[in-house]
This record gives structure tokens, sequence and C-alpha cells, in this order.
């Protein structure tokens, strides 16, 4: 999809907002963005992978301003830094897994599981119960939601802040852990995407290519849409400390029902977008 000046800015104001959703409550970046942008006519290879890159940007950005608030400890010992580890260990794994496994999914396949996934979060942000704290439940919710991540580029967040929140964490600090969770396994994510992907562009072994002749199919523009991406970052990384600010007065019974809401009206509407 081509992108003009207009849709640029468009882009950039739509990631400012995802990602002050996303930095305030832990949730909301990729969620919101993965239906947008096919809404709008972007492959899901194209744009996941998009998103993943600038929610790495975003997310480090804003778990700085995070510890530097207090809405969270990021200290040597700290049981904050503990689920950190916790949830990015296992969840690398399963994003390369899930990432791979996107690839070779055929594109309406991919648009009806986000389409489905964004509706499941959307009613998982809504509900309010409690359950006891646990490392197992922490390694359970790092597995699912890094794979959701991989696949679909959004479903991390909605899982890991609600699934530390209903196992016991308290809530600012289950967003800042889960904003510096996702950060590395982004990473990961979006290497994953676009080294399997141009692997698969060559015929026969990709040992006998040259390295310049595979990095020039890594970073085509059919792999790699540079405008898309810098309208991503550019916008995250501008609105982090404000997230960030804003978590330390949320009231999140409120803004959990609007995103809830939101997320919910999103799935539907790719669903409808995939079929229709």
């Amino acid at each position: 999809m081509e992108i003009t000046i207009g849709i640029f800015v468009l882009i950039l104001v739509i990631a400012f907002f995802c990602e002050w959703l996303d930095s305030a409550l832990g949730m909301g970046y990729g969620t919101i963005l993965s239906p947008v942008l096919i809404i709008m006519g972007f492959n899901p290879l194209v744009a996941i992978p998009a998103i993943l890159i600038s929610q790495a940007f975003g997310g480090l950005t804003a778990s700085i301003f995070h510890h530097q608030f207090g809405n969270v400890s990021f200290n040597a010992k700290s049981k904050d830094l503990k689920i950190v580890f916790v949830i990015t260990s296992f969840g690398i794994i399963a994003t390369i897994f899930a990432a791979i496994i996107s690839i070779n999914l055929p594109e309406i396949v991919l648009k009806t599981y986000i389409g489905v996934l964004v509706l499941v979060m959307g009613i998982i942000t809504l509900r309010n119960s409690k359950f006891n704290f646990s490392w197992k439940k922490m390694i359970g919710i790092g597995i699912v939601s890094a794979f959701n991540k991989g696949l679909s580029g959004g479903g991390f967040g909605p899982v890991v802040t609600s699934g530390q929140i209903l196992a016991g964490q308290r809530h600012k600090g289950a967003i800042g852990v889960t904003t510096l969770a996702e950060a590395p396994i982004c990473i990961i994510g979006f290497l994953t995407y676009l080294i399997v992907r141009s692997i698969g562009e060559f015929n026969g072994s990709v040992m006998s290519v040259s390295v310049s002749e595979f990095f020039s199919k890594m970073f085509s523009p059919k792999m790699f849409q540079w405008e898309l991406i810098l309208a991503l970052i550019l916008g995250s990384v501008l609105v982090a400390p404000f997230g960030a600010f804003t978590t330390r007065s949320l009231k999140k019974e409120k803004m959990h029902l609007i995103l809830g809401i939101l997320i919910i009206i999103l799935g539907i509407g790719t669903l409808i977008k995939t079929y229709v």
C-alpha cells in the first residue's frame, strides 16, 4: 500500500493514541493497531513486523518513565524485574514459533485469527475477577501472550496485564512489567519475520546466496515498508512519557470499560472486513 503524507500523519496519530493507551494501561497498541492497519488495507505480513519493531521502541521508552514515576521497580532484586525475566524468557520462544507459523498461513486465516483474538481480548479486558499469584501462572501468561504477539502483532498486553492483575499483582506494577517485557519479545518477533520471509523468497539453498543479496531482499519494500515503520515509531516514542504519567492517577475501572468496548468493536470490524 502506498503511503501518502496524509496517511503517514494519520498513522503517526493513531500510533500516538495507541501507545498512550498501551503505556498507560499495559494494553492496546498492537491489539488496536493490527485490525486498524488491516482495515486500512495493509497486508498483515507487512503490518505486523512494523507494529512489533515500533512497539519495542515505545515500550523501552515508556518503561524508563514508569520506573522514574514510581509505577514499577526495576531494581536488580525487585519482584517486578523477576516477572519481566520470566515472561520474556518463555515468551521469546513462543514468539519465534508463532512468527514462523503466521508466515505460512493463508492471509484469510491470519486475518480471521486476528479478528477473533481481538474480540476475545476485548471480552477479557472487561472481566474483573481475582485469583492468587503464582509463578506457574506467570509462565503460562508469558507463553500464551507472546504466541499471540508473534502470530498477530497484538494480544500480548491484554493477556499479560490482565493476567498479572488477576494473579494478584498490583495494577501499576503489572502495567510497567508488561511495557518492559514486551520490548525484547517484539524485537525477536520482528527479526524472525524478516529472516524467515526472506529465506522463503529464494529458490534452493539460501546458504549459497550472497550476504548483500539476502539483506537487499530482507529490506525490500515487499518485506520492509520503512514509511509505515517510521510513522509508528515516531508516534509510539513521542507519547511514551505521557502514558507513564497517566498511570499514576489512572482510574482503571472506567478506562478498562472503554478499552474493552473499543477492542471488541475492532475485532468485529476486522472479521467483517475479512469476509464482506
